[in-house]
């Protein structure tokens, strides 16, 4: 055992040890639970693990990195990770160990032990959000990770997950965020008429992703384009209703629904527009992690322009 971030000659070779058993229970949500930790896989989310624990640590901040298990393999392939985990333990694994700890049959040489990184809701909006997505009652991991994965690549400023949504600390939305989840600051478990309530009374409008919706996608974006080359900020959005248009490019904050069923109605009456993703093929919808995705560059686009 070595803590200076330079693994022990030896690897761990028995897969039916007790630390091996430990790190494995993680996959759990009750063992996540219990020692507020989870399991990250593979070398990116290790890579952004790590990087995120050393700069914890630089601002004397608690270690987001506990332990790490990798193969020799996988370290001659990617030095820089033995680097990165500098201070923290490291460990060689035989793959056999590292399979029996992962979720996957092929963790890809490296598994960490983390803290859960979720923040508050004060923390985010102390911050002066402009561009926040939320997740209400999101039941599939992989869906929850893809949206976060969306959310950091638009640079959005925190994703949020309402109550009764997925675990975000499950393996497979671990996975599907592909280091994401230490980037982008996530709150776990809000209620969403008070969490709606405190994101509008911090300047955000409200936009429900709505396949049905009022206001059409184009719209907005053809609205924003029209401001940004000195056109009339009272331009009516088509199929409005006659509300008054919302600017794209201000502080948003979207509401994307269940998988199956979409947003509730008493979800869609909290938002000021019901957004639809106009659809020019023959598909009947968009996935979620797709139109997430269209509705949060829309936003990223008309802000940073």
């Amino acid at each position: 055992m070595n803590e200076t971030g330079r693994p022990q000659a030896e690897p761990m070779s028995n897969p039916r040890a007790d630390r091996v058993r430990d790190v494995a229970k993680l996959a759990g949500r009750p063992a996540r639970l219990r020692k507020q930790r989870f399991l990250a896989e593979g070398p990116q989310a290790v890579r952004e693990a790590l990087v995120m624990n050393r700069s914890r640590l630089a601002q004397g901040q608690e270690p987001v990195v506990h332990e790490v298990y990798a193969s020799r393999a996988c370290l001659d392939r990617l030095p820089e990770l033995a680097e990165l985990a500098a201070g923290t333990l490291l460990r060689l694994a035989s793959d056999d160990v590292l399979t029996a700890m992962a979720d996957t049959v092929n963790p890809q040489g490296i598994v960490a032990v983390c803290s859960f990184v979720d923040v508050a809701l004060d923390e985010v909006l102390d911050a002066g959000p402009r561009l926040v997505a939320v997740l209400c009652q999101v039941r599939d991991p992989g869906n929850a990770g893809t949206v976060l994965r969306a959310a950091d690549a638009a640079g959005a400023d925190a994703v949020v997950l309402t109550s009764s949504s997925v675990d975000i600390y499950n393996p497979k939305a671990v996975r599907s965020t592909a280091g994401s989840l230490f980037h982008v600051p996530v709150v776990l478990g809000a209620d969403v008429e008070e969490l709606v309530a405190r994101l509008r009374g911090n300047g955000l409008g409200i936009l429900a992703a709505d396949g049905y919706g009022d206001v059409d996608l184009d719209a907005l974006q053809d609205q924003s384009a029209r401001r940004r080359l000195g056109g009339s900020a009272e331009e009516s959005a088509s199929g409005a209703s006659g509300k008054a248009p919302f600017a794209l490019e201000g502080p948003t904050a979207w509401l994307f629904g269940n998988e199956a069923q979409g947003l509730s109605d008493d979800e869609l009456a909290l938002a000021d527009h019901r957004v639809a993703v106009p659809v020019y093929g023959s598909a009947e919808s968009l996935n979620l992690g797709t139109a997430a995705t269209v509705c949060l560059y829309a936003s990223a686009r008309a802000q940073r322009r």
